[in-house]
């Protein structure tokens, strides 16, 4: 198949899923290689981001979706008469955060970071679409693990989990770490 008809059937694929679609199940249903699919979605996602169209195509971990420029979320909410998200309570945001930077992670680890029950936290979290259950630990009781979803990267416009930004205390030990302090063998710090 020529490069003009490939385009524009990647294009008629991810239009027609409408959820995240893998470049390597492009790949396959156009028996091209999963590189090649994914050069295509990302020409394609370049062609929807410089003509200022008001869809774009994202790519999210190893898939892609097409979404609507967040410009026109207001005409959108008008013609589909939604309401607005409400937006998340501060334990959530916290409970989230615990989440994205060190999943997988079990419940009583979030609880103990906080320091207080999350039951509710999480459950409206996972209803919410932002987290999910990912497994079960291998420990007694098999408690749930959680991890974020695609969706979560679809609402912080991120690609991946790589692209969180850094912490707060990794840059403070970064920046401590290249003052000089060196540890001497029995533990002691010296300032060079």
């Amino acid at each position: 198949m020529e490069r003009g008809k490939l385009k524009s059937a990647v294009e008629a694929v991810i239009f027609a899923c409408g959820t995240p679609v893998e470049a390597e199940r492009i790949a396959q249903a156009l028996e091209i290689k999963t590189s090649e699919a994914e050069a295509i979605c990302s020409e394609l996602a370049d062609e929807y981001a410089r003509d200022k169209r008001g869809i774009r195509i994202v790519r999210l971990n190893k898939s892609y979706q097409m979404c609507s420029v967040e410009e026109y979320s207001g005409v959108i909410r008008t013609v589909m008469d939604l309401r607005r998200n409400t937006p998340l309570s501060q334990a959530a945001s916290e409970v989230l955060a615990v989440i994205a930077y060190n999943q997988p992670v079990t419940k009583a680890f979030i609880e103990q970071v906080r320091g207080v029950d999350c039951s509710g936290v999480v459950s409206s979290l996972v209803s919410r679409q932002l987290i999910e259950e990912k497994g079960r630990l291998e420990l007694p009781g098999r408690p749930l693990v959680y991890g974020t979803t695609e969706h979560f990267l679809r609402c912080f416009n991120i690609s991946s989990i790589e692209e969180l930004p850094p912490l707060p205390n990794d840059e403070e030990n970064e920046s401590s770490d290249s003052e000089g302090d060196t540890k001497e063998e029995d533990g002691t710090e010296q300032v060079n």
